[in-house]
C-alpha cells in the first residue's frame, strides 16, 4: 500500500495481545495501480494481535480469462487458495489465513446454480456468497464493484437465485448503503432462514450528498439498523466505517489517527450494533485493505479493544472470534 511511511508515523502498544481474533473480513487483489497479496496481509496481521483465522471476501481478484462468463468468478477461488496453501501449510503458528471464503456469484443470472456449484466444488473452504448491491443515484457516490442495479434486492431474479443459497447451506454476505438497509430487512424477512449477513454496519455514507449530515443519518440508521436486528437470521459485521466512504476524513491528516481518537469517533456505532443485534450475532472485521487507507492493523484493533474494555470475557470471546466461526463454519 502507498500510505506505509503515513501510517508509520503512528506507532501503539498492542492491546490484549493474547486474545484470540478470528479476522471476519478481508481481501487480497493485485491490480494495476494496487497490491495487496498474502504476503502483505500477513505483515499486517503479524503486527501484534492473535489473529487465528481469517475470512476472505470477494472483491473481483483474478477472474477466469475464459470461459463462460458465468463462471469466471470462480477464478478468484482458485487464486485464493494458491496464494495461502504455502503459509498455511508451513506455518508453525496457529494463524490460518483464509480459514473461510465468500465468493461471487451473480445472483441475478440464469445460470446463478452452476455458478454456486462450481464455487462449492473448487474449494471446501468455500462457505458463502456476496453480490454487492452499494448503490446510489448520486453520481459522486461509488456504486460497488458488481455494477448492481438499483432495488438490486426487489428485482426477481436475483431473489430466485438468492433462493438456491438456503439449499446449498450458503451464508449471503451484503454489502450496501445506508439507505438501502430497508430492501435487505424485507429480504431477510421474506426469506427466514437464509443466513445473512450485514458487512460494515450497513454502509454509513458521509461524503457528497450526505456530507454535514451525521447525527441526521445516524438516527435514520439506528432506526433501520433496529428494524433488520429483529430479523433472528442477520448477523453483523463490525468494521468498515474507516474507508474514505465514511466522511471522517482521517487519511486526509498530517499523522494517522491514534486507536483512542478512531473509538471516539467511531464507538456510537458499535456499541449500539452490539447492543442491538447482541454479542452472539456480531463479529468484528479488518475490512483490510480498504479500512488501512486511515490507520494500520494494530491500531485498528486497538480501537476495538478499547470500545469493549468493560465487557464481559465471554461477550469478547463471541464478538473476536466464536460469532465469526459459527457463521462462517471455521473449525479451530
Amino acid at each position: 500500500m502507498r500510505n506505509s511511511n503515513w501510517l508509520n508515523r503512528h506507532q501503539e502498544e498492542t492491546l490484549e495481545p493474547s486474545r484470540e481474533i478470528c479476522d471476519a473480513h478481508h481481501h487480497l487483489w493485485d491490480y494495476p495501480d494496487s497490491r495487496y497479496l498474502a504476503d502483505d496481509y500477513i505483515k499486517d496481521i503479524s503486527s501484534g494481535h492473535n489473529i487465528t483465522s481469517t475470512v476472505y471476501v470477494e472483491c473481483g481478484s483474478k477472474y477466469r480469462e475464459e470461459g463462460p462468463d458465468f463462471l469466471r468468478s470462480v477464478g478468484e477461488v482458485d487464486f485464493v487458495i494458491d496464494s495461502v496453501t504455502s503459509f498455511n501449510g508451513n506455518n508453525s503458528s496457529s494463524t490460518r489465513i483464509c480459514s473461510a471464503i465468500v465468493g461471487y456469484a451473480n445472483l441475478t443470472d440464469k445460470n446463478s446454480t452452476k455458478t454456486l456449484d462450481e464455487l462449492i466444488d473448487a474449494s471446501n473452504l468455500l462457505v458463502g456468497v456476496r453480490h454487492a448491491s452499494a448503490w446510489d443515484k448520486n453520481k459522486n457516490i461509488k456504486n460497488a464493484h458488481t455494477h448492481p442495479v438499483e432495488m438490486l434486492f426487489r428485482n426477481s431474479d436475483f431473489k430466485r437465485g438468492f433462493a438456491e443459497l438456503e439449499k446449498r447451506n450458503l451464508s449471503f454476505d451484503a454489502w450496501l448503503y445506508h439507505p438501502q438497509i430497508p430492501e435487505l430487512t424485507e429480504l431477510a424477512r421474506n426469506f427466514p432462514n437464509q443466513v445473512i449477513v450485514l458487512d460494515h454496519l450497513g454502509g454509513p455514507i458521509g461524503i457528497g450528498p450526505y456530507a454535514g449530515k451525521r447525527k441526521e443519518i445516524f438516527q435514520s440508521w439506528k432506526k433501520n439498523i433496529r428494524c433488520l436486528a429483529a430479523y433472528p437470521n442477520v448477523f453483523a459485521k463490525l468494521g468498515g466505517l474507516l474507508m474514505s466512504l465514511s466522511g471522517f476524513g482521517l487519511h486526509k491528516r498530517n499523522k494517522p489517527p491514534t486507536s483512542t481518537e478512531i473509538a471516539t469517533l467511531t464507538r456510537d456505532y458499535y456499541l449500539f450494533m452490539i447492543d442491538t443485534f447482541g454479542p452472539t450475532r456480531c463479529m468484528f472485521e479488518s475490512n483490510f485493505p480498504m479500512d488501512k487507507v486511515s490507520c494500520s492493523y494494530n491500531v485498528l484493533w486497538n480501537s476495538f479493544k478499547k470500545i469493549t474494555h468493560a465487557f464481559s470475557e465471554n461477550d469478547k470471546e463471541l464478538l473476536y472470534k466464536k460469532t465469526a466461526q459459527k457463521v462462517y463454519k471455521i473449525r479451530d
